[in-house]
Parts: C-alpha cells; structure tokens; sequence
C-alpha cells in the first residue's frame, strides 16, 4: 500500500489535520491549495460514502484556509467551530431548507473578520431541493473573491449538474474493514474480535462501526431484526416485525436526542431569564414554540435515518445470500458481511432462486425511495416484508 493510500495518518496530532484518517491523498491536495493561489478555487465538494469523513475534512480544510501557516491556536478555533470567519450547515431536519440555504449565502458576501478566507461548509448538500440548489446556484457563480464554499455529499450525483459544474470535487477513498477495526480498537480498545464484527457489519462506516463495538445494545437490536427478518413468514409477521423495527428505531432516536432537546429547552429558559418551572409568558412562547417544532424535524430525521440503517443492513442481509447462491461465500464465508448468520442465509439461497432474492433487493430500494417521499414507515416496511416472505410484490 502506498503513501497515497495509507489509512494511517501521517502525523495523528498535527493540526489541523489530525483527525482526519486514511484520506492522505485528499489532504494533500487540500494542504496544497490552503497553501498555494494557483492551487485554489472558490468551491469545492468533497465526496465519499458515509463514514469516510467528508465532515471532518471539510473543517480541517476550513481551519487551514482561515488560519495563518502555524497559527493552531486559530485552527483550533475553526475546529471547534467558534471562529467568526466560518459558517457551517449540517442540517437536522429532511432537508435543507431554502431559508437556511439563503441565510449561508448571505453570510457568504460578507469580508472575512479575522482569518485569511471566509469558509462556508455544507455538510448534507445531498439533502437540498431543486429549489434550494437554485439559491445557492448564484452565489457558486459570483463568489466573493475571498470566500470559498466546501460542500459535503456522498457522491457528486447526488447534486444537480448545474452545481456540480461550479465545484471542484475532491472523491474520499474507503477504507478496508481490517483498517476501520484497528482504527477502533486504538480510539476505544474494545476486543479486537467485536472490533471486526462491528466494522464489517457497519459496512467500514467509521462513525457506525465506533457505535455498534462500544453499544452491546445496538449490537443485539441489529442481530434481532435481521433474525427477526429472516423468520417473516406471512402477513401476520410481516406486520409484527415492521412494527418491532420501527420501535426500536423510535427509541434509539429519542435516546439520541432526548438529553440534547432538554439542554436546548434549559439553555433557552435560562436565556430568557425564566426559572425552570416557571409558567412561560406570552411574550416568549414564540421562540419557544420555534424550538420545539426545530426538536420535532430533527427527531423526524433521526427515526429516518435510523430505519434507512435497518434497510441497509437487511440490504447486506441479502446481498450475502446472492453471494452464496453465485457461489461467492468463500470456504468459511469470508465474503459474507453478516458472517454470523451463515447456516440461516445458506439455508435460505437453498431455498430461494436469485431472481427471488433479487426482487426482494430491489423491494428495499423501493422502500427506501417511498420512505424517502414521506410514506408511513410502518406501512411501508410491512409492504416490504410480505414481499421477503411471498417473493412477490404487492
């Protein structure tokens, strides 16, 4: 493996890069620019699969435009995200809205404060509309001179041509599932063995793999619904294990979210100067109210998000059982991603074609798409569920 390569970061503490990891061509090509004019362009979209670091990059890559060479007490600054000269989005709804996408390109305009560029970073650009891609079309077209745009996506398809044809795109490797477990047992020493297992189930999405190695919980959730999945044998089942996966991912949002909503709620009273327990007067219920509908897109998001996992593990679920039907599960089924449940999968491309399994896959897809347009998630997951156990789509 060469230098370009490596997933191993060639100075861990150095700043502002320290934090980013296995991506050592992308930050060279991001020091270079930082570094030099003619390196440089006004917008640029960084693109990977999910849990490569596309958001970590992006900050270091602000940090090192912003700062002066060798100045880490303000790179620090950026990377905690408190410096005047950086604007960052990450939405916490579906999507990113056109009043948020107006509010960044109005920041965009103004003159750096303090730093040598004024850093606008978009993480999520995936989740923008038509519409709201328009507005930020202009500003990609007449940037000021010293203001740069760092956009985040998983791939550049996932923005319109129009966009893509303003940036310069900078594509993140992945990394293997031996780099991703070794990673994690350095940051957390968790055993080697679950370290793998959690890497290879995350599917080497770093920020996933982290949480299933150190959550024994979420670990035996994932295990259960894939089982779960496995038993479904008619419509009755179907209904009960689409409504089991939709719980969990209901209490794993509100886990996620609840202590943070309450600081938020506690941080805005105070702010108000109103005691805890206090009635809320008329005058205030607004920002309160703004709040409380801003908690509800955000845990919206994460039932979402959680539910579009549970699609993407039962995705890999039965990506493996086409490998075992085309004869790809290896001797000890070193192909497989849920390696675990080999002898169910086995016994299920014994009993399937792969046509069946194929129509199930693109069941998954189909679901997630309707998901995706705001279908019920109950109703579209038992959809999906019959066609696991009849083969058929309903």
């Amino acid at each position: 493996m060469d230098a370009a390569t490596s997933p191993v970061p060639a100075a861990s503490a150095e700043v502002p890069w320290g934090d980013v990891w296995g991506q050592d061509a992308a930050v060279a090509a991001l020091r270079e620019a930082a570094n030099d004019p003619a390196a440089m362009t006004h917008a640029w979209l960084i693109t990977g699969p999910p849990g490569s670091g596309r958001s970590t990059l992006a900050h270091a890559f602000a940090a090192a435009l912003i700062a002066e060479p060798g100045d880490e007490r303000t790179m620090h600054q950026v990377l905690a995200g408190t410096h005047p000269d950086l604007t960052a989005l990450r939405t916490e709804g579906v999507i990113i809205s056109i009043k948020d996408a107006r509010s960044l390109v109005e920041r965009s305009y103004f003159a750096p404060s303090l730093g040598r560029y004024r850093v606008i970073v978009m993480e999520d650009a995936d989740r923008m509309t038509e519409r709201t891609s328009n507005v930020l079309l202009k500003a990609l077209e007449e940037p000021p001179e010293r203001t740069v745009w760092i956009l985040c996506a998983p791939s550049d398809a996932d923005l319109l041509p129009t966009i893509r044809s303003r940036v310069r795109t900078l594509r993140l490797r992945e990394p293997d599932v031996a780099d991703v477990a070794e990673l994690i047992v350095r940051r957390s020493a968790v055993d080697p063995a679950i370290a793998e297992q959690s890497a290879r189930h995350a599917q080497r999405h770093i920020g996933m793999a982290q949480r299933l190695a150190t959550d024994a919980a979420a670990r035996a959730r994932r295990d259960a619904t894939l089982r779960g999945v496995l038993g479904v044998r008619g419509v009755g089942d179907a209904v009960e294990v689409a409504g089991a996966i939709v719980a969990a991912a209901t209490d794993d949002a509100k886990a996620l979210t609840a202590e943070r909503d309450e600081a938020e709620r506690a941080a805005l009273l105070r702010t108000l100067g109103i005691v805890e327990g206090a009635a809320i007067p008329p005058a205030v219920r607004s920002q309160l109210s703004a709040l409380e509908d801003e908690q509800k897109r955000r845990a919206t998001r994460s039932l979402r998000d959680g539910i579009d996992r549970v699609l993407t593990d039962l995705e890999s679920m039965f990506r493996d059982v086409l490998m075992l039907q085309f004869g790809r599960g290896g001797d000890a089924g070193d192909a497989l991603i849920n390696r675990e449940l080999e002898p169910d999968l086995s016994a299920l491309a014994t009993a399937w074609t792969p046509d069946r399994t194929l129509t199930v896959v693109d069941r998954i897809r189909v679901t997630r798409e309707n998901l995706e347009l705001n279908a019920a998630p109950a109703l579209a997951l038992e959809s999906m569920l019959v066609t696991v156990a009849s083969g058929r789509t309903p």
